[in-house]
C-alpha cells in the first residue's frame, strides 16, 4: 500500500493532536480524583518512586540486590492494595488511574513494526477523502446514487442492446473494481460522449477505494501533463511539480480524467506513455476517462500507448443521451 507523503503528514498531525487531547483529558480526570481523595495522589507518587528504587537496586553493582528488592516489592504490593481500596471506596474501577491507549494494536504509536496501523490508516483515509472532495462531489456521486433510470431502455440496433442494459453492465464492472481493489491490479478505460456518467462512476470508485486507506489521485489530464512539463523544463517552484509527478506514478489508484482535452505535443505523448507503462510495470491500477474513442488515442498520442491501453485495460464504452441535459429538461426514461 502506497501513501501520499503530504496526506500522511496531515494524518499524523491530527493523530498526534487527538492523542494529546486524550492525554490531557486523562490527566484532568486524575487531578479531579486526587482532589477528592488526596491520599490517592500520595500513594500514586509513592508507587512510582518505589518502582524506580526497585530498578536501581536490581542494577546496583557490588552488592546482592535481592534482599532490598524483596523489601521494596512488599512495599509496592502494600501500596497497590491501599490504592485499590481507596478507589473502591470512591466507587471507581481498580484501573481508573491507569492510562490506556485508544488502540490496543499499536499502543497509540500509529505503527505495528514497519507497518502503518489501522488506526492511523483511518486518519489517512479521512484526509484523502477531504482531498478528493475538492475535485469530486463524493457526497452525491456514489454507487448508491447512480441511477440507471436516466438511460433509455429502448433497444439500440447499433449497439445490440439498450443503453440501460449496457450501463447496468458498466456499473457492475465499476462496482466490482472498487469492492475488490487490492486483490489484483486492474485498469479501466471509460470512454464516450460527455454527460453519460463517467465522472460519477469515477467518483464512486474513488470514494470506495480511498475510504479503505488506499492512496488515490484524481486529477485532470491537463493538470497532470502541465506538472510533467514543468518538471521537464525546470519550471518546478519548490519541487511541487516533482512531488505531483511522483504521486501520479506511485499512488495505488490513479484516475486520469478528461484525457484529450489538454494541449497536445510530444511532451504530453511521452508523459502519457510514461504514466501508462510505469504503472503497468509496477502493477498499480489506473482509470482513464475520455471523450475520445480508443482508436483516436493512437492518432493523438502514439500507437504504443494505445496498444498498452487496449491490451491491459478493460474498455468500457458509455452511450445514451446527455444526462445533464435530461436533468434540466425531461424526466428520466
Amino acid at each position: 500500500m502506497a501513501y501520499d507523503g503530504k496526506l500522511m503528514r496531515l494524518a499524523l498531525q491530527r493523530f498526534e493532536a487527538d492523542k494529546q487531547q486524550r492525554e490531557a483529558r486523562f490527566q484532568a480526570q486524575r487531578e479531579t480524583v486526587f482532589r477528592r481523595q488526596p491520599r490517592l495522589k500520595e500513594v500514586d507518587a509513592e508507587l512510582r518512586a518505589t518502582m524506580s528504587r526497585i530498578i536501581s537496586s536490581a542494577l546496583r553493582y557490588g552488592t546482592d540486590p535481592a534482599p532490598a528488592v524483596e523489601v521494596l516489592r512488599e512495599e509496592n504490593l502494600r501500596l497497590q492494595a491501599e490504592k485499590r481500596e481507596l478507589l473502591r471506596q470512591m466507587g471507581l474501577p481498580q484501573d481508573f488511574l491507569e492510562e490506556k491507549p485508544a488502540c490496543a494494536l499499536c499502543g497509540d504509536t500509529g505503527y505495528q513494526g514497519a507497518r502503518v496501523c489501522r488506526c492511523l490508516r483511518s486518519y489517512y483515509a479521512q484526509e484523502q477523502q477531504k482531498e478528493l472532495s475538492r475535485m469530486l462531489d463524493l457526497g452525491n456521486q456514489s454507487f448508491d446514487t447512480f441511477s440507471l433510470d436516466w438511460y433509455a431502455d429502448r433497444f439500440d440496433t447499433g449497439n445490440g442492446m439498450s443503453p440501460r442494459e449496457h450501463m447496468e453492465t458498466v456499473y457492475e464492472v465499476c462496482a466490482e473494481f472498487a469492492h475488490s481493489f487490492g486483490k489484483r491490479p486492474q485498469n479501466l478505460l471509460l470512454f464516450g460522449a460527455p454527460g453519460l456518467g463517467k465522472t460519477h462512476l469515477s467518483a464512486a470508485i474513488a470514494r470506495e477505494v480511498s475510504k479503505d486507506g488506499w492512496s488515490v489521485v484524481y486529477d485532470t489530464a491537463s493538470h497532470v501533463f502541465t506538472q510533467f512539463e514543468n518538471q521537464k523544463y525546470g519550471r518546478d517552484s519548490g519541487g511541487e511539480a516533482a512531488a505531483h509527478v511522483e504521486r501520479v506514478l506511485t499512488c495505488d489508484l490513479l484516475i486520469l480524467d478528461d484525457l484529450g482535452t489538454e494541449a497536445g505535443g510530444p511532451v504530453v505523448s511521452s508523459a502519457l506513455y510514461q504514466i501508462v507503462n510505469t504503472r503497468l510495470m509496477e502493477k498499480r491500477s489506473t482509470i482513464i476517462s475520455t471523450n475520445m474513442m480508443p482508436g483516436e488515442i493512437a492518432q493523438r498520442y502514439s500507437p504504443q500507448t494505445a496498444s498498452r491501453i487496449e491490451g491491459e485495460y478493460a474498455l468500457l464504452p458509455f452511450f445514451g443521451e446527455d444526462i445533464r441535459k435530461l436533468k434540466k429538461g425531461t424526466k428520466p426514461f
